[in-house]
This record gives C-alpha cells, sequence and structure tokens, in this order.
C-alpha cells in the first residue's frame, strides 16, 4: 500500500479553489438549523441519547453539587458570600443551559426545563441594579469590575447571550433572554457610548452579539460587535502582562491577521466573529484575513485529527510544522472552533474543502472529547500516550465538558445548507430535514452507513426544482452517483456534485464513495512524524492501543505491503476495526475518537514505516 501525501502539515487538504477576498456580503449558503433537522443515525443517534442521559446529568450534578458554581449565584443574590472556583466558571454554568435547551428541542422533558427556570430565577436574582452580571467580581469587589481586560467578564456574558437565545428560542421564554440584553445593553454603555477602549482578553462576545442580532434584527448589537473587533491590535490593551499580545491576537488590528498565533480556542472564537460580522457588513476587510489565516492553520498547525493547538503552557499555538503528538495539546474546545469556524467559511464560500477541514475535525478531534457513554472528558487530546493520559469526570477548568455538552446536540446544523436555487449536503448523517430553498418546502431523508461504509442515500419527499449539490469527501478518490438506481449526469463545482433536474416526490438520489484503508504521509518538515504513517479510512484517524496488541505493541510496523481488513465488532459502540497483516505480524487498530474507553494502555496514531 503506498502512502497517501498530503501537503499539509499533518494530514489533508488540496484546496480546490482559490482563497480571495469576497465583495458582497451575502453568504453563499443558508445553514439549515438542528432544529429543522432530525437525527436518524445509528451513529450519531446514540451521541445524542448519552448527552441527554449522560453528559448533561454530569453537568447539572458538577454545577450543583460537586462545584461551587449555582451557590456563587445564590451568594451574588444576596451580595455577600464566598465565591467558589475561577473567575469565569459562570461560563460553564451558561454553556449546560445552552446544551440543555437544544437537548430540549429533541429530547422534550418537563422536569429539566422546570430545574433550568429554577437556575434562570437565580441569575435573575443575581444581577445588579445597572444590568452587571458576573459572580465573581460581585463577590470579590464590584469596585475592581472591568479593570483587568483577562477576567473573562464579557466571554461569560457572551456565553450567557448564547444560552438566553438558545433557551429562548427552545422553550419561547424570554426571562433569561432579558437578562442577557440587560447586561449587553450595561456593556455598550460602559464602553462603546462612552467611548471607553476595551480589549476582551478572551474573545466570545462578538459571536453571541451577531446572533443576537439575527434574533431581535436590532442593529447596535452588531455595531457593538464590530467595535469589540476594532479595539483589537491598536494599543488599547493591558493584556501583555500575562502572555504577550500575540496570545490574544492583540498585536495588529484583525483585518490584517495573516499567521496564526496565541490561544487556539480564543483564535477560533475570534475568526467565528469576524466572519459573523463580515456576512453583515461589507468591506471590512475580515475575510481577506480569514482567507489567508485558514490556509496559514490548516497548512501547517493542524493535526491529522483535525486538532489545533500544541503548547501546554498557552494552550495554543507553536511554530509551523511543530507537531509532537505525545505533547499535542489539542484542546477539545478548539476541535469545537474548528467545527464553527470551518461551517462559517463554507457558508460565505460554498466550498467542500471547508467542510473536509470540519468533517475531520468533528470526527477525529471532537468527538475523541466524550467517552462513549458521554460521562468522561478529555480536555487535551495527545495523538500518542504512554499510558498515563485519561478522561475525567470533569475538571477545575470545565470548558470542555460543558462545551461538548451543548455542541452534541447542535450536530444537525451542520447537515444541510440552502441557497437560492440549490439543496447542498455536507455531512452525510441519517436524518429527516425541512428545509428552505427559494420559497419552496423542501423536506428530505437522509439513509447511510457512515462513517463505517460510504453508501448514502436521499428521498426527496415533495417535488423541488433546482439543484442538489453534494459534497464529494476529499478522502473519497472516487465515487459514483445515481438517482433512481440509474446513472445520472453531474457536475463537480468547488468540490461538490451538482445534479439539477425537476425533483419529484419519491426521487431517490445515491451516492457511493468507497473508503479505501490510506496511509497518511505528513509533511516532511513535521519532524515528529518522520519515518511514520497515520492510517484513515473515511473520514476516521484510527490508532493502536496496547490493549488490542498486547506482545506486539512496542514492534508494531507497516508498509505498502500491508493488507487490510476491515471488521466489524459490537465492542465500543459498534466500531470497524482494521486488522492489518504483514508477513507473521498483526496489527489491531480502531478509530482515533474511541480510544481511552477501556482499560488504560499505551496508544499512537503515527505508526513506523517500513520502505
Amino acid at each position: 500500500m503506498k502512502p497517501f501525501i498530503i501537503s499539509v502539515a499533518a494530514a489533508i487538504l488540496c484546496c480546490t479553489a482559490s482563497c480571495t477576498a469576497e465583495t458582497t456580503q451575502q453568504k453563499a449558503i443558508t445553514q439549515v438549523g438542528f432544529e429543522n433537522v432530525k437525527i436518524q443515525d445509528a451513529f450519531w443517534s446514540p451521541y445524542l441519547e448519552n448527552n441527554a442521559l449522560h453528559t448533561i446529568p454530569v453537568c447539572i450534578d458538577q454545577i450543583e453539587n460537586q462545584t461551587g458554581r449555582i451557590r456563587n449565584f445564590e451568594n451574588a443574590a444576596k451580595r455577600k458570600g464566598q465565591h467558589s472556583g475561577i473567575f469565569f466558571d459562570d461560563s460553564d454554568v451558561y454553556k449546560a443551559v445552552e446544551g440543555v435547551a437544544y437537548s430540549l428541542i429533541n429530547h422534550p422533558d418537563a422536569e429539566l426545563e422546570k430545574h433550568m427556570d429554577e437556575w434562570i430565577d437565580k441569575f435573575a436574582a443575581a444581577q445588579l441594579e445597572d444590568g452587571y452580571i458576573n459572580t465573581f467580581y460581585t463577590l470579590t469587589g464590584l469596585e475592581n469590575r472591568w479593570t483587568d481586560m483577562d477576567k473573562h467578564e464579557m466571554y461569560c456574558a457572551g456565553h450567557l447571550l448564547e444560552g438566553a437565545i438558545a433557551y429562548y428560542k427552545a422553550t419561547g421564554k424570554d426571562k433569561l433572554l432579558q437578562v442577557a440584553i440587560r447586561m449587553v445593553d450595561y456593556m455598550m454603555e460602559t464602553f462603546m457610548l462612552a467611548d471607553r477602549h476595551w480589549v476582551p482578553g478572551h474573545e466570545e462576545i462578538e459571536l453571541a452579539l451577531c446572533k443576537l442580532y439575527a434574533l431581535n434584527g436590532e442593529k447596535k448589537y452588531l455595531e457593538f460587535a464590530h467595535w469589540l473587533l476594532e479595539q483589537r491590535g491598536r494599543g488599547y490593551s493591558n493584556l501583555a502582562q500575562s502572555y504577550g499580545l500575540k496570545h490574544y491576537q492583540d498585536v495588529v488590528p484583525v483585518k490584517d491577521l495573516r499567521e496564526i498565533h496565541g490561544h487556539a480556542v480564543r483564535a477560533m472564537y475570534l475568526f467565528c466573529g469576524m466572519a459573523d460580522v463580515a456576512s453583515y457588513i461589507p468591506d471590512t476587510g475580515y475575510m481577506e484575513a480569514l482567507d489567508s489565516l485558514w490556509l496559514n492553520v490548516t497548512g501547517g498547525h493542524m493535526y491529522v485529527t483535525g486538532g489545533i493547538g500544541v503548547a501546554y503552557r498557552t494552550e495554543g499555538f507553536s511554530e509551523p510544522y511543530d507537531l509532537p503528538n505525545y505533547e499535542a495539546y489539542c484542546e477539545t474546545c478548539a476541535s469545537i472552533g474548528m467545527v464553527l469556524w470551518n461551517h462559517r467559511m463554507n457558508e460565505w464560500k460554498g466550498d467542500a474543502q471547508y467542510v473536509n477541514v470540519l468533517e475531520r475535525s468533528l470526527y477525529n478531534g471532537v468527538l475523541a472529547g466524550i467517552s462513549l457513554q458521554g460521562d468522561r472528558f478529555f480536555y487535551v487530546n495527545p495523538l500518542a500516550s504512554h499510558g498515563n493520559h485519561h478522561r475525567q469526570a470533569w475538571y477545575g477548568c470545565a470548558c470542555c465538558p460543558s462545551n461538548v455538552c451543548r455542541f452534541i446536540p447542535s450536530v444537525g446544523n451542520y447537515i444541510y445548507g440552502t441557497s437560492r436555487d440549490a439543496l447542498w449536503v455536507n455531512l452525510y448523517i441519517g436524518s429527516e430535514a425541512t428545509c428552505k430553498v427559494g420559497r419552496k418546502e423542501v423536506k428530505v431523508k437522509m439513509e447511510t452507513e457512515m462513517p463505517w461504509q460510504g453508501t448514502s442515500r436521499l428521498t426527496f419527499e415533495n417535488k423541488m426544482k433546482g439543484q442538489l449539490r453534494l459534497r464529494i469527501p476529499d478522502w473519497a478518490e472516487n465515487f459514483t452517483l445515481s438517482v433512481n438506481d440509474e446513472p445520472v449526469a453531474y457536475q463537480t463545482e468547488r468540490g461538490y456534485a451538482v445534479v439539477e433536474r425537476r425533483w419529484k416526490e419519491g426521487d431517490v438520489v445515491e451516492i457511493n464513495t468507497p473508503m479505501k484503508v490510506k496511509a497518511v504521509a505528513a509533511d516532511p518538515r513535521v519532524k515528529a512524524d518522520e519515518g511514520q504513517r497515520a492510517i484513515q479510512r473515511g473520514p476516521l484517524v484510527y490508532c493502536a492501543e496496547q490493549v488490542d496488541n498486547t506482545d506486539t505493541f512496542q514492534e508494531i510496523a507497516i508498509s505498502e505491503k500491508t493488507e487490510w481488513q476491515t471488521v466489524p465488532v459490537e465492542e465500543l459502540g459498534g466500531i470497524t476495526r482494521l486488522v492489518g497483516s504483514e508477513k507473521e505480524q498483526t496489527v489491531n487498530l480502531i478509530p482515533y475518537y474511541a480510544w481511552d474507553n477501556r482499560e488504560a494502555c499505551e496508544m499512537r496514531v503515527w505508526l513506523p514505516w517500513r520502505e
């Protein structure tokens, strides 16, 4: 088997279209929100169910009983008492509310909703008369609020706003939304209207403000997001004292950014905010910056798993091609950020290359961050382990568990998109969806065997005139396409197979993307992977765990002569194992996302390669 060599850092990507600045604010694709998508999928449905049955209860228990996060709000309401935990712990509570809201849409639960209403009453009681809400400063000294740009006040406010919008959409209740809007209005009066500089040390508020603008159409919230973005890189902050301005993306104005640096999650949230603002305000220069940043990130700073961030101390980026495996940071939140950012880039450009990265980060970087049962989490996701790295029930800094809690039930956001005359299919996930193509409501159903087999069938449940655009995954060397079991003519455009016709009720489109086992070679400049290969099949990156290679783990080596077999097994949620054979040696591999779900043992993604 010859190695599948790719030109980016640790694996992927062949750009199918040049990256140039957009001259229009019109997106190419409009997302079909997960509230209009019902997932019925052998792979993904268990994740959604486990999120409702295990992940959310774990988060609630930790927030209420194991840590002092809810007690902080209770104390803040009384304006007395101790603050426990970290200064940004409020954000974990708001993310849990957002996760609950998303879950309620597909898993209605009256008791859980009542539970959240009780939380929201406590949030409202903790809010000050001027609109400010932050338990850390309320309990440790309001005289110190807004003195340290790295204390995450606007970061927490952003997650409050996202949780409030989600809960309003899920339940129709606006109490939390009013709390959030009061905080936003207070911040606008304190900074933007007072012409007082402020650079949020941890980005997040910018994208949340764009969500608020999309919800209520009040332009002042979009203008506030834009104003905050324009504060960066102009010498206004007091952030340099900790890690240096690069850590906070505060070196140059954001429109002039061309190379990634600093904290990985902050960068992802910044880029999402830039894309959101650019989608409404033309001529910001943000998309030109994001084009260059995307090439920079995927070309020299991304792991084969779609993970990003290598430095433990800064949770951020190092030099290009510095991608060690045992020391890889690859924070789960950063992989979620990669999904969010690449989704926005795809909406802008209508180019499948962004979904190729999104898919890689989703199936490998994000899913590795949560156990198969949904009750234990990784904060850090290395690509090799000596057996001493394990998921935990919670963390002192619990951003990743709460982030997974809200991300999993929203995965339906990334399957479908629409434009004036087209339905776009980005991910192959079993589901039913109601979409708006132009003025026409279109209903479709998708059945698929992904990620284990490459056959997917899309059935139109009513008529549609226009294009169907099916993403051709970058891992697919070839594919076949048929309509009603007959070959069909199509064109390829920016990584999509485009079929245009008058679609009738009952029309069935089948796309088959054969899944070959590929040995992936890293860019030669990645010294950590020299003389090694990673194994990929479909969207999944595989790894070797010692538990499956008990006596041979230290001697594992593969070559182009290794013959691979796929072996479906019931363990680990019903995975497809890869078994490689060469002469008398056998190597057993499992999907990377499934590692550390059994006994503690060594693991590695990159395997020695025999020429």
